[in-house]
């Protein structure tokens, strides 16, 4: 296939190596000569370290860069054009512009892609007159590392050509899901169920940015924190997404942004690249700080509230670690006391159970990916009792390393209860409105963030009806619509489906 690449920029030029090197011919052209001259030495620079690291041949990359055609004019003629994609900066006047001149330049049959990542692509094929041709083609950066691609149709796009993309997209070894035309697409969308959240815990004071992060990777086993993953987008980037879907979304709960944002973006705390976001960068940043370490005392009996699966667990692993853990219809006076929480808080289990408050401390039930617990504390709670819960929960077992503990305040469902029930019920959110199969949601949500299993997948593993439990709880616990049980989980969850089940459409019934 001949493929004209108009933009050589990063986007332009890593869609180029992507394509040249699965064995197409690739036009590349920009406004600015100088920008396809430098494209081309990147991309065979690129190749040739592919070739130093044993990963291509010498011939293999020869014939790669031979694919490559760098134009001077992008609005040259090319009758033997099948595909072109636009990469050029995120302007709806300026994509209309580039595609009414190619739509004058290049044959009837070559078939248009824009590589917007937040415009609509409706939008964008409204300005040409032939609407038909355009679809969305949204890579991510870098591209030939980022191995999954959105296929976004607009609302007039020929039904032929999304099918013919993904098959594209994947003979040049990508994965390819097809989505809806609306905000975010499908994977920026997806994202903001971690990072808003994140910024929901951080204006309710319940940890500070390290702290969020730490539970993030070390509990959910998260590559990169949320908010060391918006210092690496750039919060001034990551801010204008969450902004521009929520507004997409008429102003849906799930979706609203923080009160902390615009000022850090407007003080131009963007992240690495201004060498200040959340955290600090450079040479002369300082080390990130230590955690405080444990001086509680450890041996102090620990009584456990609950009859339920996780306290019992609880119980068990505090014991095999040579903890004292107490028994009995109530808490002796001189033992700390834990409350697995799920959806609640602490100061309801207080409350409901006449617990004393001084000595009473929240424990997080969901499975750790690296021996991190949790450990909320409320207001009434008494500090030396607060160490030693702390040292009680660091105890090691088996002969292991011990645990982390994080000390958090308390708060519905503990940190990474809210991340997890935010990022399900964002992408249970996408599911129930047909924006993509849950299939498509899970790929593109594991290939395009990294998170260690999709978020539908994540929540059958703890179970819809366990997912369906925490979310009402939350709700309830808060009153904050954001909450809100989706149709998808409740559904499922009284039916016996699991949440990567596309179940039966009306369609399927007839």
């Amino acid at each position: 296939m001949r493929i004209r690449i108009v933009g050589a920029g990063a986007m332009g030029r890593g869609i180029a190596q992507w394509a040249a090197t699965a064995g197409h011919t690739v036009e590349l052209c920009d406004v600015r000569a100088e920008a396809v001259k430098d494209a081309v030495e990147f991309v065979t620079a690129m190749l040739e370290r592919a070739v130093h690291k044993g990963r291509l041949s010498a011939e293999e990359c020869a014939a790669t860069v031979g694919r490559l055609v760098p134009l001077d004019d992008p609005w040259a003629a090319g009758p033997d054009v099948e595909l072109v994609i636009e990469a050029v900066r995120e302007d709806p006047a300026t994509k209309a512009e580039v595609f009414g001149r190619l739509e004058r330049a290049l044959p009837a049959s070559a078939v248009f892609a824009t590589n917007t990542s937040s415009l609509s692509v409706t939008g964008i094929a409204a300005t040409l007159q032939d609407p038909t041709r355009l679809a969305g083609l949204h890579f991510f950066n870098p591209v030939p590392l980022m191995k999954i691609v959105e296929v976004v149709p607009g609302a007039a796009t020929r039904p032929e050509i999304p099918p013919a993309l993904t098959e594209l997209v994947e003979s040049c070894g990508h994965r390819a899901v097809t989505v809806a035309d609306t905000p975010g697409f499908l994977v920026n969308h997806a994202g903001r169920g971690l990072v808003t959240e994140a910024l929901a815990l951080l204006e309710e004071s319940v940890s500070d940015p390290a702290g969020i992060d730490r539970i993030a990777r070390e509990v959910l086993g998260l590559r990169m924190g949320p908010f060391e993953l918006m210092d690496l987008t750039g919060l001034d980037v990551t801010a204008a997404v969450i902004d521009s879907i929520w507004q997409g979304f008429r102003h849906e709960d799930r979706l609203r942004p923080s009160y902390l944002t615009p000022n850090r973006v407007a003080a131009g705390l963007h992240g690495r690249k201004t060498g200040q976001g959340w955290f600090a960068y450079g040479p002369d940043a300082p080390a990130p700080a230590a955690e405080p370490r444990v001086t509680g005392d450890a041996d102090r009996p620990v009584y456990v509230v609950g009859s339920d699966p996780e306290a019992d667990r609880l119980r068990a692993e505090l014991a095999a670690a040579g903890a004292h853990v107490a028994s009995g219809p109530v808490p002796a006076a001189d033992a700390v006391v834990l409350v697995p929480v799920w959806g609640t808080t602490v100061a309801s289990a207080v409350a409901a159970h006449g617990l004393p408050a001084g000595r009473t401390f929240g424990v997080d039930p969901l499975p750790s990916a690296r021996r991190r617990r949790v450990l909320a504390v409320t207001p009434a709670a008494d500090p030396a009792a607060a160490r030693d819960a702390r040292a009680v929960l660091a105890r090691a077992g088996d002969g292991g390393e011990p645990w982390a503990v994080s000390v958090v305040r308390d708060t519905a469902g503990s940190v990474a209860q809210r991340l997890l029930a935010s990022v399900v019920s964002v992408a249970a959110s996408i599911a129930e409105r047909s924006l993509a199969t849950p299939a498509d949601i899970d790929l593109a949500v594991t290939a395009g963030l990294g998170y260690p299993v999709g978020p539908l997948a994540w929540g059958d593993r703890v179970g819809a009806g366990r997912m369906l439990e925490l979310h009402r709880a939350l709700h309830a616990s808060t009153g904050d619509p954001r909450h809100r049980p989706t149709r998808w989980v409740t559904e499922r969850a009284r039916l016996g489906l699991a949440l990567t089940d596309p179940g039966r459409s009306p369609a399927d019934c007839l």
